[in-house]
């Protein structure tokens, strides 16, 4: 199967309209105005192969799925976790897996030791619409089953508000990505600190495109294929700083 997208119907002609909420460094985020990371460079290339130009819109993550929905952009292309929810939704075209980390202020002023019980009482940061937001609703459920505190979720618009919100200390934590969490603690030295295991290790992540668009959905796979043949795939990880266990291809 060539990388073709003449049978797929497109916003604009001639260019792969994705949709981004460029805030979760390192898969993408804004440098001099502009969407960068590992996804941007990995849908240039993906646009390459397929013969056309690839356009970014930005906005807020929960603005996605709605405007795939609504034929306003053509894909998502946003480090998008896949979910039972959201295949209801969409579907995905995954191309990565990747776990979960605990941040804390690097002083850990709440005692908090992981994705456990000391979670109970404290307030997390999320970005909304996230996974990450599921994982805290159900951390939330499991205090309260087990007759203690609940955990307070706090649903921001982005992960940089996440990372204000707990350096301000109006969070106890934060859940982000082990990529991020890694960049994070990278570009704010001695500010943050990660506590317990990874968790959730095994979730996917996918461009999503609209339920049904079988001819979208076979051009991005096909154009995947050829970047992981030509090692671009790879290469992009390694550029990126990615450790190597997100790959889902050799």
């Amino acid at each position: 199967m060539a990388a073709d997208l003449s049978s797929a119907t497109l916003v604009e002609k001639g260019s792969l309209t994705y949709g981004v909420a460029a805030s979760f460094a390192p898969f993408e985020f804004q440098k001099d105005g502009k969407p960068v990371g590992f996804d941007i460079d990995m849908i240039e290339a993906l646009s390459k192969k397929l013969g056309v130009e690839a356009k970014p819109m930005n906005m807020d993550f929960q603005g996605l799925i709605p405007a795939l929905q609504a034929a306003r952009i053509d894909i998502i292309n946003s480090a998008m976790y896949i979910n039972p929810k959201r295949a209801e939704q969409v579907d995905f075209v995954p191309y990565l897996k990747i776990g979960n980390q605990v941040l804390v202020q690097a002083a850990n002023p709440a005692g908090i030791t992981g994705r456990d019980a000391s979670l109970c009482g404290k307030t997390v940061a999320v970005t909304l619409g996230a996974i990450e937001e599921i994982y805290a609703r159900q951390d939330d459920k499991r205090c309260k089953d087990a007759g203690a505190a609940g955990v307070t979720v706090l649903t921001l618009p982005t992960g940089q508000d996440s990372y204000l919100s707990l350096r301000q200390g109006r969070a106890d934590a934060a859940f982000d990505s082990t990529p991020g969490a890694v960049e994070l603690l990278q570009n704010s030295p001695g500010v943050y600190a990660v506590v317990g295991p990874e968790f959730e290790s095994n979730t996917q992540i996918g461009m999503a495109t609209r339920k049904g668009d079988k001819a979208m959905a076979d051009a991005l796979t096909a154009a995947l294929k050829e970047i992981v043949a030509d090692g671009s795939y790879k290469a992009l990880i390694a550029k990126w700083k990615l450790p190597a266990s997100v790959a889902l291809f050799d």
